[in-house]
């Protein structure tokens, strides 16, 4: 791949709709072996992106947005298609997904594509990212942004979440949020379901439909004071 980047658009995306994210998906032709990992998180983003995430195209550089980490970054076409329908870069990008020249590849690069804040895929390393994320915050001394990492339930198989997991929750980090999409495709699971592997180690945590773009804004902004925030949000099996 090059070292391509693509400008944000101003003024083009100043009303996106849901609708526009299945249009904008089917432009992206690529190779994709991992469609059924983006089509599950496409509710859940649209919902942070167009209601709850405090960054946009023109402020992707300022230290007080809100940070985005996609750590289930195999299967980005979601993704990229709300960054899209949302003015990050022209939706024309998406045409080229998965080739040669284009910037948006079947893993994001934090490098190419705007509003991108880690290159992910690896399994387990977005959940530490989000960690460290916000203890640098802190130590800079900024404690408004708020952290939020999207991950699979298959992820949650690797120790490196299990250990952010263990130190998030006593550690007070209220500004990180952990997103988690179980479309039950976890290897070993877990007794009474995620969300009480999070509230066991101290965390603040809900269960709703990943569909319904109400209850995800719900569980997305309740008040979590001195905890950190998991909102596991489930959708049909994978296939």
């Amino acid at each position: 791949m090059t070292n391509t980047t693509v400008a944000p658009v101003r003024g083009l995306h100043d009303f996106p709709h849901f609708h526009d994210v299945s249009r904008l998906i089917a432009l992206m032709t690529g190779a994709e072996k991992h469609a059924p990992a983006a089509h599950s998180t496409s509710d859940a983003l649209w919902v942070l992106y167009d209601r709850v995430l405090r960054v946009t195209p023109a402020t992707v550089d300022d230290p007080g947005r809100d940070r985005f980490l996609l750590s289930k970054g195999h299967g980005p076409m979601a993704y990229y298609a709300v960054l899209a329908a949302h003015g990050f870069f022209d939706e024309e990008v998406l045409r080229g997904f998965g080739t040669y020249d284009s910037p948006l590849g079947h893993h994001p690069d934090r490098l190419l594509v705007p509003g991108a804040e880690i290159g992910s895929g690896s399994l387990g390393h977005g959940l530490p990212l989000a960690v460290g994320t916000v203890l640098g915050l802190r130590a800079q001394g900024l404690t408004g942004p708020r952290v939020w990492v999207l991950v699979g339930d298959a992820e949650l198989d690797e120790g490196s979440n299990h250990e952010a997991i263990a130190h998030a929750g006593p550690a007070g980090l209220e500004q990180l949020h952990t997103l988690v999409i179980d479309n039950a495709s976890a290897t070993h699971g877990w007794p009474g379901g995620i969300a009480s592997r999070f509230e066991a180690a101290g965390w603040s945590a809900a269960t709703v439909d990943g569909r319904n773009h109400e209850a995800l804004y719900a569980a997305f902004t309740a008040p979590h004071p001195g905890r950190p925030r998991a909102v596991v949000a489930r959708v049909e099996p994978k296939g």
